[in-house]
């Protein structure tokens, strides 16, 4: 049976990144089969690893079923696991593993909405999230005031941030009345609140931010806030394609899964919001949603029919 370094299993099981688990490594709180473990040791399936004592159920790579939801966050939502302040999480209505986790593959701040993909491949997501990946997100942004050509310009161009030099890949118009206007923009990073960033440094405040792309993944129409999909093997595989990840045996739905994930796609399920004191509702109807959120959602279909 195929061996792999430990820091490497480590990471794929969604403990951290590679260079995190070597730093967990190098600091004593890794044991494999009750030993002490150091950098470089290979571990294969029915070695017992344990981190910090609590023992990590080891399961070889080429025999995890690799799973990948697409989740549609509403307003109010933390993306972390857990929030000192008490306030809802993104984590609390997917569905629960045993002796496995969610990795949520990058973040969207508490006001921003859309799609958020989370895996149970630690590997896969770090390789999604990595700059050196160059993975696209696209977002559908409504703007205070107008993006001039010369502002257009700036934001394709790049622009100092106080962490580096940023830029849009691609901004289009998105529509719009009055002073609230929507645009597309494209990016191949996703570093801490960069599109309300790049527009605030030419004066322009962002009033909603929908992501509508990660990857090769868009926001499935059918999915609506607060709801979650699991992806099939398609999907999965188009993703682990564009970060030359192998395809994994078993990899997408099968039997009551893949009739469940059907029936929802046919009747979608109604809207899950968060309410102003951190409470989740169900959305009643269409007419429920606030027109800001009807408006990413619409702006969003007609950038779907381009």
């Amino acid at each position: 049976m195929k061996d792999e370094k430990l820091q490497k299993a480590l990471a794929r099981m969604g403990l951290g990144s590679r260079r995190q688990m070597e730093e967990v490594i190098k600091a004593g709180r890794v044991s494999v089969n009750n030993g002490p473990a150091t950098i470089g040791d290979r571990v294969t399936q029915g070695d017992e690893i344990r981190v910090d004592g609590r023992q990590i159920k080891y399961t070889a790579e080429n025999e995890k079923r690799r799973r990948v939801l697409a989740y549609y966050k509403p307003e109010g939502e933390v993306c972390s696991a857990k929030d000192p302040e008490g306030r809802p999480t993104v984590f609390e209505r997917l569905p629960k593993l045993t002796h496995d986790r969610w990795v949520m593959v990058g973040r969207l701040d508490i006001n921003s909405t859309g799609l958020l993909l989370f895996t149970n491949d630690g590997e896969m997501a770090h390789r999604l999230m990595h700059p050196s990946s160059e993975v696209t997100r696209e977002y559908a942004v409504r703007v205070l005031g107008e993006v001039t050509p010369d502002i257009a310009r700036n934001l394709t161009a790049g622009v100092m941030l106080e962490d580096g030099m940023a830029q849009f890949e691609d901004i289009k118009e998105g529509g719009g009345e009055g002073v609230n206007k929507w645009y597309h923009v494209k990016l191949k990073e996703g570093r801490n609140r960069e599109v309300r960033r790049l527009f605030e440094s030419q004066g322009l405040k962002v009033s909603r931010l929908l992501r509508t792309r990660y990857g090769t993944i868009a926001l499935p129409k059918e999915l609506r806030t607060g709801r979650f999909l699991e992806l099939d093997k398609k999907d999965i595989n188009t993703l682990t394609d564009l970060v030359s990840l192998r395809p994994r045996y078993g990899t997408g739905l099968h039997g009551a899964a893949k009739e469940k994930q059907e029936r929802i796609r046919n009747k979608p399920l109604k809207a899950r919001r968060t309410d102003s004191r951190g409470e989740s509702s169900n959305a009643k109807s269409k007419s429920s949603a606030s027109p800001a959120s009807r408006g990413s959602r619409n702006t969003r279909d007609r950038n779907d029919k381009r």
